[in-house]
């Protein structure tokens, strides 16, 4: 249930890409950028929605071709997980609407548009942040979490 644990970022974002897997489309290549098992102390359960949440949203923004990039690595007294597409972008009017709760740029019935609200309170709720940028050429969700020993001492 809710109780924290440590385990691997980075094999709870490999989970995601396996349940995905059969969703990835030929033309989609998954590029592995995965400097650290990015160990922390989580729910786990809870950050696995986001890694969901980030993988499905940037497979919708690339349609049939494009590069998924997913990256884990250490930063600043934690890890950052990285969530990238080369999709043509957010549209500047809907970024700032984003972690909104309902607000979607899916067409009617594609989405509740509850997808990244609930990504940012999830990752709010383990002390980190959920960034993003974006342009023509992509988006790249940024989530940086504390580090488990930092948040035990």
């Amino acid at each position: 249930g809710a109780e924290q644990a440590e385990g691997s970022l980075a094999e709870s974002l490999d989970t995601v890409l396996t349940l995905y897997h059969n969703l990835i489309k030929r033309g989609i290549e998954v590029v592995r950028e995965v400097d650290d098992p990015g160990v922390v102390r989580a729910r786990h359960e809870a950050l696995n929605q986001v890694w969901t949440n980030l993988v499905h949203n940037a497979l919708q923004a690339m349609g049939d071709a494009g590069t998924l990039t997913v990256g884990v690595a250490r930063a600043a007294g934690g890890v950052e997980v990285r969530v990238a597409d080369t999709g043509g972008g957010i549209a500047p009017e809907a970024l700032e609407r984003i972690f909104d709760p309902f607000f979607t740029t899916k067409a009617a019935g594609e989405g509740t548009g509850l997808g990244l609200s609930i990504c940012r309170d999830i990752v709010e709720q383990h002390g980190g942040r959920i960034e993003v940028d974006t342009g023509p050429t992509g988006t790249c969700f940024r989530v940086w979490l504390p580090d488990a020993e930092r948040e035990a001492a």
